[in-house]
């Protein structure tokens, strides 16, 4: 360890510092997001693809309205409503860098979304309100004329993606019949590779549509007894601006409304994602093009505007995957997607749920409220296994939710807050106040009460725990720069749950603390050092005893970080992480993980990403996180505790601008384990090698 340790070292300071300028890239901007362990990967996938999709079809400056600013995750309202502002006074612009011209628009805001605009002249005397209104005067709508141009003109995409772990696993091993009869789910059903096809159409801002098929590794594809294919199939379409009809989404979609206390589907970062844009907003429907097989609405939404007022209603009708009892009751949601043994395929689709909504939005120069309901219902009865912790979950086959959220800017002031009520009768609450007296200062305070007895299952909102459930909060978040060069972001978390919570049998408390900064060495080079403090409680059990008590234990982790680019398209990331995981009474526990990417990404047709980690974590509690480049679209964030290294190699090849392929091979090596993984997982060895294929085609 010591003499990777030192490698690395004389390597960082070896490279060279002949650099010109930073440059905020969005795709860097959305790892660091990814390198949050609280942040869900499946989100910040559906992130980065609608992220590409506004690259690949940017928006024009001089006809750009609020709601497709709004699609922008990057833009807090305030941000929005001064880009507003700006172009009602100053179109036609010239260049997308007017928008530098754009008060309380940082520097830092402006690269990030540069590359979701251009501009030209077609339309450019119109203003943001006659742009929003512009299908009303418009040539009549012919939703078959435009079907037939999509088809004609639009742009195609087909994604093929083949992965396969080469290290032989356990669940694809041989088994006598003897053996299957008495432990069937040893073995896998299925190949041991995972596969996907997905293929999407667009046609300008008109049109989306779309289909994916997966199956994962371990489900069978096209065997005798089952027919249909892939495991997962989905289909989307999306149509924009029918008259008053603005959006219409039929097949898989996904929504939110409000803050998100009784619906939201759609992305919701981390706490530190939160600092200078911890406010939501509802937006209009989405499409689900990823292969995650949970998360999403089946059926139709659409969302219609009369003047201020916008009406959004939706229906969802489609099979999940549940665990069952044995007297028939859900006792709760399988979310994996596995179906590869008899146990698995047995869940797989067993329970229907139908969910129906509406929102009714009033939006007026610098105010908005909106007013939601929601109503879900299964076919069988949800009754969780009754345990002290979940003694005030839902046990209902249905749930009824309703809400009020509202937002309202002031001069360098946004407040904004949503109010639910439950079918039993309780009430949740979150409101934020942000402040920005300049570009480069914002503070954000938030305050959540989510009583134990509150119950809204589609529920996603700012909060410490997995349920917006038995928790009150407050937050307090800054993001400055004290000097030139230097930005710092911060928060404060302090959070109670009143009632007992799974793996703690009393109530308890957390305190989570963040530390973020920057400093710019030269404009293209930079060192990062983010600190993380974060204090909960837990059941211990006693050896004499054989009782639980509830102990505080504190998790430390410092990450320290040198990035630097050249002008040729080389990048360069070292990184160190530091773990220390700590329970009252007990020895300390403790991690520390080095780790080296080098990017290539020259003006030909090769692009590559190397990465070499050194990793040694006493145990679980201490494990560390890291982001490794993956194939495009797909983000993979692992975690590791032990002894080991892990290495990696990507590439991708244009073969044109049509035609593109990426390969990933892996390796995770173990110095002080012999078998990895466990049950039909497992690897008898302490290595393990993977390798991923992914092939894209654009007609």
């Amino acid at each position: 360890m010591k003499s990777t340790i030192l490698y690395f070292f004389f390597f960082l300071i070896g490279l060279p510092l002949t650099i010109e300028a930073q440059n905020y890239n969005w795709r860097e901007y959305v790892i660091q997001l990814a390198e949050e362990e609280d942040t869900n990967a499946a989100a910040i996938e559906n992130m980065y693809e609608e992220l590409l999709e506004l690259e690949h079809n940017p928006f024009n400056l001089n006809s750009v309205t609020k709601e497709e600013l709004e699609t922008i995750p990057f833009l807090s309202i305030e941000e929005i409503n001064a880009i507003v502002t700006f172009l009602k006074y100053n179109r036609p612009i010239e260049t997308v860098y007017e928008l530098r011209n754009v008060r309380n628009l940082s520097f830092r805001t402006i690269q990030l979304i540069i590359p979701f605009f251009y501009v030209e002249d077609g339309g450019s005397s119109r203003s943001i309100a006659d742009t929003t209104k512009r299908g009303e005067n418009a040539t009549p709508y012919s939703p078959l004329n435009q079907l037939s141009n999509a088809l004609k003109y639009g742009r195609h995409e087909i994604q093929m993606r083949f992965d396969k772990t080469l290290t032989p696993r356990a669940g694809y091993g041989h088994f006598s019949d003897s053996i299957l009869q008495r432990y069937p789910n040893r073995k896998y059903r299925g190949e041991d590779y995972y596969n996907s096809i997905r293929y999407s159409l667009k046609y300008r801002d008109k049109i989306q549509m779309g289909f994916t098929a997966e199956k994962d590794a371990g489900e069978p594809f096209l065997k005798e007894d089952y027919p249909k294919g892939y495991d997962h199939y989905g289909f989307h379409i999306i149509i924009n601006d029918i008259g008053k009809l603005k959006t219409l989404a039929l097949g898989d979609y996904r929504l939110s409304f409000g803050q998100g206390l009784i619906l939201n589907n759609d992305f919701i970062g981390s706490k530190s994602w939160g600092v200078d844009n911890v406010t939501r907003r509802t937006l209009k429907p989405k499409r689900h093009f990823s292969t995650a097989e949970y998360g999403f609405f089946r059926g139709g939404a659409a969302l219609f505007e009369f003047g201020n007022i916008s009406l959004t209603t939706f229906y969802s009708n489609k099979l999940i995957d549940a665990n069952i009892s044995e007297n028939g009751n859900i006792t709760s949601f399988k979310v994996d997607g596995l179906h590869r043994t008899p146990l698995e395929m047995s869940k797989k689709r067993n329970t229907r749920e139908q969910v129906a909504g509406t929102n009714i939005n009033y939006r007026k120069n610098r105010f908005q409220t909106g007013i939601s309901a929601l109503y879900h219902t299964y076919n069988k009865m949800y009754n969780p296994s009754l345990r002290e912790y979940n003694k005030f979950y839902l046990r209902d086959s249905r749930n009824f939710n309703a809400s009020v959220d509202y937002s309202y800017q002031l001069p360098g002031f946004i407040i904004a807050g949503e109010t639910a009520l439950s079918k039993n009768g309780s009430v949740a609450t979150i409101n934020s106040m942000q402040y920005r007296p300049s570009t480069t200062t914002s503070f954000t305070a938030l305050y959540r009460y989510y009583p134990v007895s509150y119950n809204a299952l589609h529920a996603q909102a700012f909060a410490e725990g997995s349920r917006v459930q038995n928790e009150k909060g407050v937050y307090i978040g800054a993001t400055f720069k004290p000097f030139k060069r230097t930005t710092i972001a911060t928060y404060i978390d302090y959070a109670r749950f009143p009632w007992p919570k799974y793996g703690v049998v009393k109530p308890s408390k957390t305190t989570d603390l963040y530390l973020l900064g920057s400093y710019n060495l030269t404009q293209h080079s930079y060192i990062e050092a983010r600190y993380k403090y974060k204090k909960k409680e837990k059941n211990v059990k006693q050896p004499e005893t054989k009782s639980n008590i509830v102990l505080p234990y504190d998790t430390h982790k410092l990450r320290l970080r040198y990035s630097i680019d050249n002008n040729t398209g080389w990048n360069f990331r070292t990184t160190l992480d530091i773990a220390r995981y700590k329970v009252k009474q007990a020895e300390k526990e403790l991690g520390l993980m080095i780790s080296q990417n080098i990017n290539y990404k020259g003006s030909g047709k090769l692009s590559a990403n190397t990465y070499l980690a050194a990793f040694n974590a006493e145990t679980y509690n201490a494990r560390l996180f890291s982001y490794e480049r993956n194939l495009l679209s797909t983000f993979y964030m692992p975690s590791f505790y032990g002894k080991g290294m892990r290495y990696a190699i990507n590439s991708r090849y244009d073969f044109s601008k049509s035609l593109s392929i990426s390969i990933k091979a892996a390796r995770t090596k173990y110095f002080n384990r012999d078998t990895i993984s466990s049950g039909a997982d497992q690897i008898n060895g302490n290595s393990r090698t993977d390798i991923y294929t992914y092939l894209r085609l654009r007609f």
